[in-house]
């Protein structure tokens, strides 16, 4: 049996999934975590699975986040729904359920937060509101575990004997109640043939949803008849036909919330979170706060922790390369052998590995952002400022994932509503500076500015947007002309972070690091030694710059020659940089022939102070990997739109760094 676990954002999906399922998927507290369904096996029932679906108000679908969970629903024909709610904020998350009811599927609600409910002397009479809504109720906390048992139990049931709602028609006698039940009936032979309920299409109908009308393949003169009933029901009901439904389901609600909900009071979460944000959300503070707490955390990562973590490592990483040295050595193995591991995959692979603790730090310390609250609020914050570029304060969330990586951003586009919005969106968030850059910026940013790292770590994210801004004031006013979608977002309370979250996250960024440096790095780097270490001829050389490698950076070279740094090698490092932007430290180190811990001193035959911030702007504007590539190209869907994106990066990339470097030259 398969089971669609089916919510509004931000009520507990991902939580109760994991509970369920014993699955850890990642959990934050903003909506639009989820963009894509998951599924699992439901735990003790290995016959059941259950698949999370991205969070949804409604099934009408403005997004490309509700089309997954609605053509799910329709398309895949699951067994049964498991809705849960916010029972903190029963009345707007119960405008969904009452939706699932009429697609007539077996349904079991679970009323999440339940505990939240009590403790702010609230409470719910489950037999009545499940006698109300003609499906069971179950009381839950998925955070805490409490009642997911019996929600499962129940599940099973409803879905194994095909137990049906028992109430799905909610509007009382009148104009609205005629319009939907004479549609129904004129509909009723076309849902039938597609195994969809009547009633579910019928208000489909009334709400003229085009895709809905296109699978029941109704003649135009059945459509006529079903809009002159519509027309009939606006003018003897005063409302247009969206409205009316609306007024419907709403009224309905309200009927069941009076007979079996005692409201809570005000929460000491919510009272707590409203005067914080008279400070973190104030007119005036809210933006240099933001900029100074980013900037603690820089500095705690790049300046304290993470640096001296990744210090350590980086000795153990040479010390366990010499011991393989002596060890090859000792053994005699062939030369070429000898230089494969230790120049290649030690130096390469290596180098990269020693920046682990300073991504496994930043990642703690933003995780601790999201998990409290901060973060919607960033996004409530910036909504003013983006509206000036042609975006809303939705576009910011992408934004704010893409510090991690530009795969998960590029894909929570999809939580945008207008089609402008959600494109111009793609095509800004690869500025965003990836978690996959921070290895390029440690060792620059400690090699030539090392009593500054995170003043110019922060100016180097900073700067990202702010080229984010100006290309997205040029595409304001040719290519996305048009105003931003009205900008609606829950601002959750502020909550403890959750340790168990805060770990899943620093654990998925370390598992994500760990296998590109095992796989595509390792690749990268075995690929840049054998083009360094022979010539055309396939002959060992003894001077890299006899090799392939030297060949084919020449040829690329003089297009870096304006920016400062002509040197092949250095052209050869950010071609490897399409692979995966940590390639680019890694195929340094092979080609200057050194470890990490000296790569920062080799640096400086290659840059100097101004050449090095001019690649520094370049590595952080040009294209990101090709796993972003593939992700931009998949949401676009267009390879040609995807290629435009490729080359506009890289020619911004080229004019702010020649920028920065000519500039910067006359000065110093």
């Amino acid at each position: 049996m398969i089971f669609a676990l089916v919510g509004n954002q931000n009520c507990g999906k991902t939580t109760l999934f994991n509970q369920l399922t014993g699955s850890n998927q990642h959990v934050g507290n903003f909506p639009g975590v989820t963009v894509d369904q998951k599924m699992g096996e439901i735990r003790e029932h290995k016959d059941a699975s259950v698949v999370d679906l991205p969070g949804i108000y409604s099934l009408r679908p403005y997004t490309s986040e509700e089309i997954v969970t609605r053509d799910f629903i329709l398309n895949e024909k699951p067994d049964g729904i498991i809705n849960i709610v916010d029972a903190t904020n029963i009345e707007r998350n119960l405008y969904l359920t009452l939706q699932l009811l009429e697609m007539h599927i077996p349904m079991v609600l679970a009323l999440n937060m339940m505990d939240e409910v009590r403790n702010n002397g609230g409470s719910i009479d489950v037999k009545q509101m499940s006698l109300e809504l003609g499906i069971p109720v179950i009381p839950i906390s998925a955070v805490k575990g409490e009642g997911v048992e019996d929600l499962v139990h129940s599940a099973m049931k409803v879905a194994g004997q095909k137990i049906y709602p028992k109430v799905t028609d909610f509007c009382e006698k009148g104009p609205v109640h005629r319009c939907i039940h004479a549609v129904s009936h004129q509909v009723e032979d076309h849902a039938q043939n597609i195994g969809m309920s009547p009633r579910f299409a019928a208000t489909k109908i009334v709400e003229q949803d085009t895709d809905i009308i296109d699978r029941l393949k109704l003649s135009q003169n059945e459509l006529d008849m079903m809009e002159h009933s519509i027309e009939e029901m606006e003018t003897d009901h005063h409302m247009d036909r969206n409205a009316a439904l609306a007024d419907m389901r709403y009224t309905f609600i309200e009927k069941v919330c009076s007979k079996s909900v005692t409201k809570c009071h005000e929460s000491k979460e919510h009272i707590r979170s409203v005067k914080i944000d008279n400070v973190l959300t104030n007119k005036y503070l809210a933006i240099p706060l933001f900029l100074l707490i980013m900037l603690l955390v820089f500095w705690l990562t790049f300046g304290v922790i993470g640096a001296f973590l990744s210090d350590y490592l980086a000795v153990f990483i040479a010390y366990i390369t010499n011991l393989a040295d002596k060890g090859l050595t000792a053994y005699g193995i062939n030369r070429v052998v000898h230089s494969l591991i230790i120049d290649g995959v030690f130096a390469g692979v290596g180098s990269v590995l020693s920046f682990l603790p300073i991504i496994v730090v930043l990642f703690f310390f933003l995780s601790i952002l999201e998990d409290s609250g901060y973060m919607a609020r960033i996004a409530f914050v910036m909504d003013k400022l983006l509206r000036k570029i042609g975006l809303s304060g939705r576009s910011f969330v992408p934004m704010l994932i893409g510090f991690g990586c530009t795969v998960p951003a590029v894909m929570s586009s999809r939580t945008l509503a207008s089609e402008r919005d959600r494109k111009m969106t793609i095509m800004l968030t690869p500025f965003i500076s990836c978690s996959a850059k921070i290895p390029i910026y440690a060792v620059f940013t400690a090699a030539f500015f090392e009593k500054y790292q995170a003043l110019v770590m922060i100016a180097l994210y900073v700067g990202g947007m702010v080229m984010g801004i100006l290309v997205a004031l040029l595409f304001k006013h040719s290519a996305f002309r048009g105003k931003p979608m009205p900008f609606v977002m829950e601002l959750p309370n502020y909550r403890l972070p959750s340790l168990k979250s805060v770990v899943l996250l620093m654990w998925d960024k370390a598992k994500d690091f760990l296998q590109r440096a095992f796989t595509v790095i390792f690749l990268a780097t075995i690929i840049i030694w054998f083009l360094q270490s022979f010539d055309t001829r396939l002959n060992v050389v003894s001077d890299s710059a006899d090799s392939l490698l030297a060949l084919i950076g020449r040829v690329i070279a003089p297009v870096f020659a304006p920016l400062g740094f002509g040197d092949w090698r250095v052209s050869t490092s950010l071609i490897t940089g399409f692979t995966a932007k940590e390639a680019v430290i890694s195929t340094m180190s092979v080609l200057l022939g050194t470890s990490v811990t000296a790569l920062g001193n080799s640096l400086g035959t290659l840059f100097t102070p101004v050449s090095a911030v001019s690649f520094l702007v370049f590595t952080l504007l040009y294209t990101p990997c090709v796993a972003a590539i593939a992700a931009i190209r998949r949401e676009m869907g267009s390879k040609l739109q995807a290629l435009g994106v490729v080359v506009m990066q890289c020619v911004v990339a080229w004019i702010a760094a020649f920028v920065v470097f000519q500039i910067g030259s006359l000065i110093f």
